[in-house]
């Protein structure tokens, strides 16, 4: 059963799209066409493009629409640094927590980003892989470091990584080794995992 409000249903959707590039960046967001897509009133889409204003993911008037923010170059090595840091504690968190049923959710998204991916449906593997994320981090149950992050998530060049090719397939490894540590409980080799496919996601941008 999902719990969350309206709102933060939305504005999760909203996440997912932005960070898979289905919404690109500079692109307005209508609250109109939105609410017809979901087949919601104005109101909880109002309020989640607010909350999406105050995580850094879009700009502009909520009542008219808004903007999804461009990508900002400068900031991305500190972000980076940031979100090693404050994702690998998420993962520590996890495998705390996590239960079979845990895992095999994981592995079922795990699965679903691979077969997408090598069927060539880039954008709703990106939008798998955010799933695949937010689903091990809500496990640790740390909802202010996941707030965190998400503000993190909205100043990061995803579209721009995940577009390279071959990213795709060493994602999907970097997947498996992540799932490994967490069946195991070894949050060391969990964290450390975590570190790495963050690490080689940025480096394909890096690379000449």
């Amino acid at each position: 059963m999902d719990y969350r409000t309206k709102e933060e249903q939305v504005a999760d959707y909203l996440r997912e799209r932005i960070i898979s590039g289905v919404f690109p960046r500079g692109s307005r967001l209508k609250q109109a066409e939105l609410a017809e897509q979901l087949h919601l009133s104005i109101t909880p889409v109002r309020e989640a493009l607010k909350m999406l204003a105050a995580e850094g993911y879009v700009s502009g008037d909520s009542y008219r629409g808004a903007r999804v923010v461009p990508f900002d170059e400068s900031a991305s090595g500190e972000i980076l640094n940031l979100r090693m840091l404050l994702e690998a504690q998420l993962v520590r968190g996890a495998v705390e927590k996590i239960t079979s049923q845990d895992i095999s959710e994981l592995k079922l998204l795990a699965d679903e980003f691979d077969k997408t991916f090598a069927n060539g449906d880039r954008a709703t593997a990106r939008g798998i892989n955010y799933r695949f994320h937010r689903r091990l981090y809500d496990i640790a149950c740390m909802p202010q470091t996941l707030y965190f992050v998400q503000i993190l998530w909205a100043r990061y060049p995803f579209d721009l990584i995940n577009a390279v090719d071959d990213r795709g397939k060493e994602a999907v490894k970097e997947h498996d080794d992540i799932l490994r540590a967490l069946m195991t409980g070894d949050a060391s080799e969990a964290m450390l995992a975590m570190r790495k496919h963050i690490e080689s996601g940025w480096a394909v941008l890096k690379t000449p």
